[in-house]
């Protein structure tokens, strides 16, 4: 089925503002190699994984299924790499880095374009992935001072000091979701580079290609050889690297489910790990709250990426008193937002990005109305031949012991609980297993905040959410271990060592 048709049974834009795939020209689009040592090399093992379009089920890619072989090659060129980059001062590595930013902001169109392509995101999301990826690099390339700065500390008794130096945790292996390719590889790989460790990347299986054109550009921007390597495949590759006797650190982020066996093992080896991982995070909204300033940050705050964001506020917890006005102008909101093909940039809900997630989401609407949840828009699989598009539903009526009011869901479905006072809503909003994200809605900023600090969460937010690449962001509860961004997310990479002497 051609763009234009599609268009017209899901109510997007007009063709003419489609990309056409037949004739997209999309780059790295390599189908027998892992970047290794400096390079592109074929894999030793014949086994491929396909890359399918969500938005028309077609196969248009393939890359590798690293073996094991591979995986010894890429951690064995990280370790050979390690000395001499972690010997440069960090202002140089920082400098490599600012030039990779460069490099990636010049590859911005393809790699929106690769992006959605491989997990449906819309282009008005991935156009801004690679200037938020050079933003990474260059707010963490301006710590090096940090890393250059003389650190002594007196004993608290005057009979000494100590000198605190920080150095490279080592090979960290990099293990990156399906949702956000980029991004979320760039926050782990940003603070290991300027900490001087040395990286092996394993993208998500379905979505492996827009990560080449940032390996692109670490590599064109002068990179060293064998600091950052790709290898690609499923799960067990991840595994194979979790594992691996060479690897001092993983990072991860993914599902709590996957991140609970990384965690074990990582124990197991007595070996530092990051984890960020699954959310429900919920929305409160104050009985002060202004509808009109609420509706205009809804969606990218509650159902950001057709919904599969980690931190967004999937359930909105709304007083008895407005219930009603809150839920009709949500529904209005989510109802007007475009659903389409996520090559035309008016589009705001694209498809689910795998078949498996398709299915999973279509199981918890069929809960929710099973529960006794009311639809007050969507609430079933849109109406399109092809793709893997689910109408963006808002559910009312919804109670907290409804599986939509309790398990991640990772599509475009958003809960409406009622609260009859704050100490409910904060009740509410603690009555989860997960603490990743959040938000407070209220006319009085300071009424927010004091309800914002009772919310057992990572991260939360006043009218709005978002990340801030200089503040700890991270999980409580079965939403991860450790943190990224800030100082904090570069300490992850570093291994502290005190040095005592007399003092002077």
């Amino acid at each position: 089925m051609s763009a234009a048709p599609r268009e017209a049974a899901l109510g997007g834009g007009s063709a003419a503002a489609v990309l056409d795939r037949a004739t997209l020209a999309l780059p790295y689009t390599r189908e027998a190699d892992h970047f290794i040592d400096g390079g592109w090399v074929p894999s030793t093992g014949t086994a491929r994984v396909a890359v399918v379009d969500p938005a028309t089920e077609e196969e248009w890619g393939a890359v590798p299924l690293a073996t094991g072989e591979d995986v010894d090659r890429a951690v064995a060129a990280a370790r050979r790499a390690l000395p001499g980059w972690a010997a440069l001062a960090p202002s140089e590595r920082a400098a490599l880095m600012r030039r990779a930013a460069d490099e990636i902001e010049r590859r911005a169109q393809p790699l929106a374009w690769t992006n959605t392509r491989e997990n449906g995101s819309p282009l008005a999301e991935t156009l801004g992935a690679a200037a938020n990826a050079a933003g990474i690099l260059r707010y963490f390339a301006s710590l090096a001072g940090h890393l250059e700065t003389p650190d002594v500390r007196p004993f608290p008794n005057g009979a000494g000091e100590s000198v605190v130096s920080w150095d490279p945790v080592g090979v960290c292996a990099l293990i990156a979701p399906w949702n956000f390719p980029i991004n979320l590889v760039v926050i782990k790989l940003a603070p290991a580079l300027l900490a001087g460790c040395t990286v092996v990347i394993k993208p998500a299986s379905p979505t492996p290609l827009s990560i080449r054109l940032v390996i692109d550009a670490v590599a064109a921007a002068g990179v060293p050889a064998g600091v950052v390597n790709l290898v690609t495949g499923n799960g067990a590759v991840g595994d194979a690297l979790v594992r691996h006797p060479q690897v001092n650190k993983v990072a991860f982020t993914g599902s709590t489910p996957v991140g609970r066996r990384i965690a074990a093992a990582c124990g197991e080896l007595l070996r530092p790990v990051t984890l960020e991982l699954g959310g429900k995070s919920a929305g409160i909204v104050l009985p002060d709250v202004d509808m009109d300033e609420m509706s205009q940050v809804l969606l990218r705050s509650c159902l950001r990426n057709t919904g599969q964001t980690c931190y967004i506020s999937t359930r909105l917890l709304v007083p008895a008193a407005r219930y009603e006005e809150v839920v009709d102008a949500v529904t209005a909101t989510v109802a007007a937002a475009p659903l389409g093909d996520p090559l035309d940039e008016r589009t705001v809900f694209g498809p689910v990005a795998t078949r498996a997630q398709y299915d999973t989401v279509l199981e918890y609407l069929a809960a929710g109305q099973a529960e006794g949840a009311r639809a007050t828009t969507g609430g079933a699989a849109a109406d399109a031949d092809r793709g893997y598009y689910v109408q963006p539903t808002v559910f009312a009526d919804v109670t907290a012991d409804m599986r939509i009011a309790r398990e991640e869901i990772f599509g475009p479905v958003l809960s409406v609980l009622r609260y009859d006072d704050v100490e409910q809503a904060v009740a509410l909003a603690n009555d989860t297993t997960f603490g990743l994200g959040g938000i407070v809605f209220s006319a009085d900023p300071e009424r927010a905040y004091q309800v914002a600090r009772r919310v057992n969460t990572g991260s939360i937010g006043l009218n709005f959410f978002a990340s801030n690449h200089a503040a700890p962001f991270g999980g409580r509860g079965d939403s991860g271990l450790g943190v990224e961004y800030g100082l904090e997310g570069l300490h992850a990479y570093l291994s502290p060592q005190s040095v005592h002497r007399r003092a002077r």
